[in-house]
């Protein structure tokens, strides 16, 4: 059903001890290209192997970029870490102008940045170089990692199953996966994270028949350890756990060894850098309570059950969620082929890691996505009989298909009906309509209906409409500002970091009463806002020459007593200050002000 094991009988099919394939010396090899050259000359060269591995990857690509990159800059950037990502971006960028080694030793309101090395963020910086510093640039390096993941998903699937079409179902289902393509569009370290992880993956596969690429494979690594430090070990020893089971032969290859040090050489100088100029203080932080800690510790009190990211899979992974337990129950019975072996190392190992770490945020989970994909897209196979269309193995199911379980219906009935009502909610309803909403809910709606209607009646097309409606139903989503959704759980910053300018608190550091730090404020008004108690208000206000202060209506009114001015209200804060200047917004939204 899949793809042949990967160690002793690629041994046995030309594979030398060296781990270098033989196979382009044979016979076989030989006969490919006396083919190739006859449908070259026969006008049917385009039809090979390797012309429909390169139509899938340019199309898989282009599909990648227009999901990833649709809408990218049309809301703010949100808190905590693309807000803290951006600034530290932008300081970079800045130390370049300057010409100092900012782009080295990171910096964030003034202070070294400890808490992820900048591999991203040197990727931010250039982008603010070329076209300047707003939410687009700041999304765009983690959206193409996403794009770029998407046709390299294609990739490690040919390296492990023996056709074409398990590959190509498991990139359409990895670009089609709700969480996966949404935070992957943020300006996270993520999105890269996991591409770093998929390239790792590939190299390993590729390294079974050619121990050259772990050079490469030490590379991804060492780029793993440049986006968030310890990740990059955690994926090695699944690597090791993989090869012992798969390939044992090749950990007992010096060689092997040698490329992945050989490839982690520019990682480890960064951090030898940064240790030589701040000592343990680097390690302190960056090693043990930005890394290690968060393993046995919920920082920042950011902890959860075991099951947390079951509840997340739960909670946005479907309809392919529906097919993960029989997918993974056929992987288990095939685990003596290296598919099987990938798949259940990778999504078996970690996911444990993460469901056991005491820190779970919602984003960790994305690396495990690509190996649920692979699982998803080998079931998909299943459904088909061979036939050739478009370089694929497609199947037609025959009746009364095992493959095809009832409860599926129920499940897509479901969604259909929520769908359906969260469209008639912001047709009829809603105070402010949103077009683009509406129209993704319809089109959700409408494709979960027919994929209902498919499934119950047992035909494979149920795959295609899924794949297909998803895709432009997320497209129409990303068209809408709903689609970070997490904004409107707190004040717009914009309107207020565009009164702190305007007040000419560029460059300062403000005094909030509002009890949460907001570092999206920080990055859009260019300054440090910082949340204090009263006592620490009242102290810097007493200390202050010229203190500036955002406050709720309520507070704002007691330093009208003491000298206060309000200089402006946005979202329902007041920014109080002792200038004389009286901006005319504040006198037109605050009446009464004492003036």
């Amino acid at each position: 059903m899949s793809d042949r094991p990967s160690d002793d009988n690629i041994d046995k099919s030309g594979q030398g001890n060296n781990g270098q394939s033989r196979s382009s010396k044979g016979p076989s090899s030989q006969l490919s290209t006396r083919l190739w050259r006859q449908e070259r000359r026969s006008g049917r060269w385009w039809l090979d192997d390797r012309s429909w591995d390169w139509f899938w990857v340019s199309t898989l690509t282009g599909l990648g970029i227009l999901m990833f990159v649709w809408g990218l800059g049309g809301v703010p950037l949100r808190d905590w870490d693309e807000g803290i990502v951006a600034q530290v971006a932008r300081n970079i960028w800045r130390g370049w102008q300057a010409g100092d080694d900012t782009w080295l030793h990171p910096v964030l309101n003034g202070e070294p940045y400890f808490n992820k090395p900048p591999l991203v963020h040197w990727g931010i910086a250039a982008l603010y170089q070329m076209f300047g510093v707003n939410e687009w640039t700041s999304r765009l390096p983690g959206a193409l990692c996403g794009a770029v993941s998407v046709p390299l998903l294609y990739g490690i699937g040919r390296q492990v199953f023996r056709v074409r079409s398990p590959a190509v179902l498991s990139a359409l289902v990895y670009v089609t996966w709700f969480p996966l393509v949404r935070h992957g569009r943020l300006a996270m370290l993520d999105m890269a994270l996991t591409l770093f992880w998929m390239a790792a993956w590939f190299c390993v596969l590729r390294a079974r028949r050619d121990w050259r690429w772990s050079l490469p494979l030490g590379l991804a690594l060492g780029a793993l350890s440049m986006t968030k430090g310890i990740v990059a070990l955690l994926l090695l020893v699944l690597v090791v756990a993989f090869l012992a089971w798969d390939t044992p032969r090749l950990l007992r290859l010096p060689y092997f060894w040698l490329g992945i040090v050989l490839g982690w050489v520019p990682a480890i100088a960064w951090y030898g850098l940064q240790f030589e100029r701040y000592g343990m203080a680097f390690v302190s932080q960056n090693l043990v309570t930005q890394s290690f800690q968060r393993v046995w510790d919920s920082v920042n009190r950011r902890g959860g059950p075991p099951w947390y990211y079951l509840l997340e899979l739960v909670k946005y992974s479907w309809p392919w969620l529906m097919m993960v337990p029989a997918a993974g129950a056929i992987a288990w019975k095939n685990r003596s082929w290296a598919w099987a072996k990938l798949v259940l190392v990778w999504a078996g190992g970690y996911g444990l890691v993460i469901s056991v770490m005491g820190t779970k945020l919602p984003w960790y989970v994305l690396p495990l996505y690509p190996a649920l994909a692979l699982l998803v897209g080998n079931y998909c196979r299943v459904f088909w009989q061979p036939t050739s269309v478009l370089g694929l193995d497609l199947r037609s199911p025959p009746k009364n298909n095992q493959f095809f379980p009832r409860w599926w219906a129920v499940i897509l009935g479901l969604l259909t009906v929520g769908s359906f009502f969260g469209t008639i909610y912001f047709i009829g309803f809603a105070t402010d309509w949103d077009w683009a909403l509406t129209i993704a809910l319809g089109c959700l709606a409408l494709t979960f209906g027919v994929m209902a209607r498919e499934v119950w009646e047992r035909s494979p097309r149920f795959l295609a409409v899924g794949l297909w409606g998803l895709y432009i139903s997320f497209l129409c989503f990303f068209n809408s500002p709903q689609w970070l959704w997490e904004l409107g759980e707190q004040y717009d910053v914009v309107p207020v970091a565009a009164l702190i300018q305007k007040s000419g608190g560029t460059g300062k550091k403000i005094y909030t009463s509002y009890p949460t730090l907001r570092p999206s404020l920080n990055f859009y008004c260019d300054c440090q806002v910082v949340v204090a108690s009263q006592e620490q208000l009242k102290a810097e206000w007493k200390h202050l020459k010229e203190p500036l202060l955002l406050l709720d209506r309520d507070l704002a009114r007691t330093y009208q007593n003491q000298g206060g001015r309000w200089l402006g209200i946005r979202q329902n804060l007041v920014l109080v200050g002792k200038s004389e200047q009286i901006w005319p917004d504040a006198v037109n939204e605050s009446p009464g002000i004492a003036l």
